[in-house]
């Protein structure tokens, strides 16, 4: 050797043929400007072949190691220094590798070895290494900073080297192994779905130890897998014994209360709302005033009465940010003493609330508009259906006489249903956009298992509430703005250009004009009315939807696109999510003229929080859904079944069965004897060989060909295209059409050219 290696004696007690130690690899990398590896060898006078071939394994093997970065063809190596040091949140992949996900940068990718030591949504420090074919940056694990959790559950299985407990997607990847003794101690048996606790975190030699604290009863899927969940989205299930004993400690209001209030025990307030729904936060009224104009009250219940600045119900309700809701159960953001009782404006007693008192023009403009704190009492409690049955037939038997046998309460029902009228107009007039989308829910039997699946359907009662909600919830954000409260807004950011160009393409299909770039709410809204009783409308709305922004919490306003509001905020539902109850707070402190109150957290990290935790409550809610409709689908492999085309991939077609609504994937080697090809623009697969054409609204016949658990993937086989879309078969027509006339042209020609 004629390098002067400090590790050279090691180096050359190793090897036969020796190359520089990893520490001297490191001082010359940074004595020089990103050498390549063949600088590298010239520097260290390497000439051999095999050594210049080891001092490229070398340099690989750091890259891996997360000692240097390599970039650039050829590569360019530089030491990896603190600096290189991210830190971000795993994202755990069913199939075993993974992500860092990182705020403002591109994820590192994470391979199998590397996913060794962690569990979906551990905190880690990370470097970056390499950048694979795929153009992905690879990632090092560091260092684990903050563990997600230490309890899961799973599933104890057994295997030559003893038992371990298998956990769901996405930690699947992660076993956990258990003793012998704790095996015996609890009872468990293989196959018994259990809670475990980790002792010991998994390293890159060995996989976790841990403890199971509980045998679970595996009688009911649904219960089980919420369960589950709960744990692998870090959702709070269970209140402090503080936060308790505050809520239990509240008394019905008493006179004491009232002080300072509005009465409006008087008033014919009710509430509407789903047969399900247990906690009624928002109640209505509305009369006609001279000159036809109106006036609403939306009255809001009072948790800001009870949940107190910075006390232990407010901090677990911010930690919640939001109630989580499941097929069947609800994890709610406060106690339900609270939440069903003293919070919610339960028919036939005095309750505590915040109310938006709002002037409306006979033209359906707002007019004036004041807040306040007051006291009611509901009339009537009433459902969504039994108002739309009054709407269409007042003598309906099912309409109960708490709406028709109470004049001033149907006197306020009538008065509301002619105001819809009017904000439905206005509705139009901004563009706010209504598309066709179908809600589902599901239909249990007594095991627990799924019964059916059926729409959700959203008659006038419905939309009239929702209006109601709208009004208040944009007059409070004026109110806010006006006055400068500490409050987070309801923002919905314009579409990015990318997304604007996809949907600019695609209308060209309907023959109509979209933006290439800023489109408004008109441009959305002209499609959505040029499609909305087309038989692919629900396929054609969701691509629209999907081009949209997400909504989130902020305290600076910016407006809400889809909604076409300046300005907008949430009010109206302060049982259930954190940002409302931060409005109240504000609004009430600045109408009685009180202090605002200080909290323990800022604004900016109570609308990240709250965006956030709304985030992972519809991620969860949409897994266990997903689930459910998996396991359920497990028993129907091999049954034939007719869908809808409803999104269209390079990779085949996702078809929503139309009398289940489960998706499922039709993948491109099962969709027909053709090849095809993926026309992004037109959304279709088109086949070169035969012509044959799919795209969204198609009607097809299915064969549910399996389901994988882990992935939460139904795989369909295509037995029949039995309908194509009414655009589809145009095309095809057209295309058909087109062909025609070029085989015509052709043959034109040839004779010319004979004769």
């Amino acid at each position: 050797m004629s390098w002067n290696d400090p590790n050279a004696s090691s180096e050359a007690q190793k090897y036969d043929n020796p190359i520089p130690s990893r520490e001297l690899i490191l001082r010359t990398i940074a004595e020089n400007d990103e050498p390549t590896h063949q600088q590298l060898a010239k520097a260290f006078d390497i000439n051999d072949p095999d050594q210049f071939d080891a001092l490229g394994n070398r340099l690989k093997a750091m890259a891996r190691d997360g000692q240097v970065n390599r970039e650039g063809r050829p590569y360019r190596f530089r030491a990896v220094t603190q600096q290189d040091v991210v830190t971000g949140t795993v994202s755990a992949h069913p199939k075993g590798f993974g992500f860092v996900v990182l705020e403002d940068m591109p994820d590192l990718f994470l391979h199998e070895k590397q996913m060794r030591w962690v569990f979906n949504g551990d905190m880690v420090d990370a470097v970056g290494t390499t950048t694979d074919n795929r153009g992905r940056t690879e990632g090092r694990i560091v260092d684990v900073t903050e563990r997600h959790q230490n309890q899961f559950i799973g599933t104890l299985t057994r295997d030559e080297d003893g038992y371990c407990v298998e956990l769901g997607s996405p930690n699947n990847h992660q076993p956990i192994t258990v003793t012998d003794d704790n095996i015996h101690a609890v009872g468990a048996k293989q196959g018994d779905p259990v809670k475990v606790d980790v002792i010991d975190w998994p390293n890159q030699h060995e996989f976790a130890t841990g403890k199971i604290t509980e045998v679970l009863s595996d009688d009911n899927d649904r219960e089980l897998i919420i369960e589950t969940t709960l744990l692998n989205y870090d959702i709070p299930s269970e209140f402090s014994a503080e936060a308790l004993k505050q809520a239990n400690d509240y008394r019905e209001p008493s006179k004491k209360d009232f002080k300072g209030r509005t009465d409006l025990r008087d008033l014919p307030l009710i509430t509407i709302d789903g047969e399900d729904a247990r906690d009624f936060d928002d109640a209505v009224f509305a009369e006609k005033r001279s000159g036809g104009n109106y006036r609403v009250l939306v009255a809001i219940a009072d948790v800001s009465h009870y949940v107190t600045p910075n006390s232990p119900l407010d901090q677990d309700a911010y930690e919640r940010g939001t109630s989580v809701y499941f097929p069947h159960r609800v994890i709610p953001m406060l106690p339900e003493v609270l939440s069903n009782g003293l919070c919610s404006l339960n028919p036939s007693v005095d309750r505590l609330c915040m109310v938006a008192d709002i002037k409306i023009s006979r033209a359906g403009k707002i007019t004036g508009y004041e807040f306040y704190p007051g006291v009611m009492h509901s009339q009537a409690r009433l459902t969504y259906n039994q108002v739309n049955d009054y709407f269409a037939n007042p003598k309906d038997k099912s309409v109960p006489e708490s709406l028709t046998g109470n004049k001033d309460v149907k006197k306020s029902v009538d008065t509301l249903h002619q105001l819809y009228g009017l904000l439905i107009k206005k509705r139009e007039d901004r563009h706010a956009m209504e598309f066709e989308t179908v809600e589902t829910y599901i239909k249990f039997n007594e095991e627990g298992g799924i019964a059916d699946i059926l729409p959700r359907t959203r008659g006038d009662a419905h939309k009239l509430i929702e209006e109601c909600m709208l009004l208040a919830n944009t007059c409070a954000a004026n109110f806010a703005l006006k006055n400068e409260l500490p409050v987070l807004y309801r923002n919905h950011d314009n579409p990015d250009s990318e997304k604007s160009m996809r949907i600019h393409e695609y209308a060209k299909n309907f023959g109509l004009s979209f933006p290439e770039e800023n489109p408004t709410q008109a441009d959305y809204q002209r499609i959505i009315e040029a499609t909305k009783d087309r038989p692919d409308a629900i396929s054609i709305h969701s691509m629209l939807l999907r081009s949209m922004m997400q909504a989130n919490y902020a305290p600076d306003n910016i407006g809400h696109f889809g909604l076409a509001y300046d300005e907008y905020s949430h009010f109206t539902s302060p049982i259930r999510r954190y940002p409302d109850l931060m409005l109240h707070r504000a609004i009430k402190a600045k109408v009685t003229n009180s202090k605002q109150p200080v909290m323990d957290f800022s604004l900016d990290g109570a609308g990240t929080q709250t965006s956030d935790t709304e985030r992972r409550a519809e991620k969860a809610s949409r897994f266990v859904e997903s689930w459910l409709k998996c396991h359920y689908m497990k028993d129907h492999v091999g049954e034939e079944f007719e869908g809808v085309v409803t999104t269209v991939t390079s990779f085949g077609l996702f078809v929503t069965l139309t009398d289940l609504y489960i998706d499922g994937l039709v993948h491109i080697s099962n969709v027909g004897d053709d090849f095809f090809v993926y026309d992004e623009h037109q959304q279709q697969l088109i086949g070169k060989d035969k012509g044959t054409l799919f795209g969204l609204g198609d009607l097809v016949k299915v064969q549910v060909a399996g389901v994988n658990m882990d992935l939460l993937q139904i795989d369909f086989d295509l037995k029949a295209k039995l309908q194509a879309s009414e655009m589809n078969q145009t095309k095809k027509d057209q295309t058909k059409k087109s062909a025609a006339k070029k085989s015509n042209g052709r043959s034109s020609k040839g004779s010319n050219k004979k004769s």
